[in-house]
C-alpha cells in the first residue's frame, strides 16, 4: 500500500516547511488526488489518519479534492471525463490521445 508512504510524506513536507516558519500547529491542508494519479484517495485518507496524531498536523483540518480523468479524443478532438485511462471517446468510441488532467498528485496548499 504505497499510500501509506505517501501519507507519511506529506506530512513529513508540510511539517518541515511549517517548522521552517516557525509554526507551533498546522490549521489546515489541501491536497489534489487525481482518478488517474495511481492513488487510491479513500486508502490515502485512512493512511493520513494513522500517521497524523502526534505530528504538528494532529489538528488540521485536512481537505482532499478529488480530481476527474481528462482526455482529448484523437479523432475528433473532443476532450471528456475519464474515470480510466483506456475510457474512449463519448461520441466516436475512439481512445484518446493525451489525458489532459487527472494525473494531480500533490499538496495545494497548508495553513499555520
Amino acid at each position: 500500500m504505497h499510500e501509506f508512504s505517501l501519507a507519511t510524506e506529506v506530512v513529513n513536507l508540510v511539517s518541515r516547511e511549517a517548522k521552517k516558519n516557525k509554526a507551533q500547529s498546522v490549521e489546515e491542508v489541501t491536497i489534489e488526488v487525481g482518478s488517474l494519479s495511481g492513488v487510491e484517495a479513500d486508502a490515502f485518507e485512512s493512511a493520513l489518519e494513522l500517521v497524523v496524531p502526534d505530528t504538528i498536523l494532529a489538528k488540521a483540518q485536512i481537505i482532499i479534492i478529488r480530481k476527474k480523468g481528462r482526455g482529448r479524443c484523437i479523432s475528433c478532438e473532443l476532450e471528456f471525463d475519464m474515470d480510466q485511462r483506456m475510457d474512449t471517446c463519448p461520441d466516436c468510441f475512439s481512445f484518446p490521445s493525451e489525458v489532459t488532467g487527472g494525473e494531480e498528485f500533490r499538496v495545494v496548499s497548508f495553513t499555520v
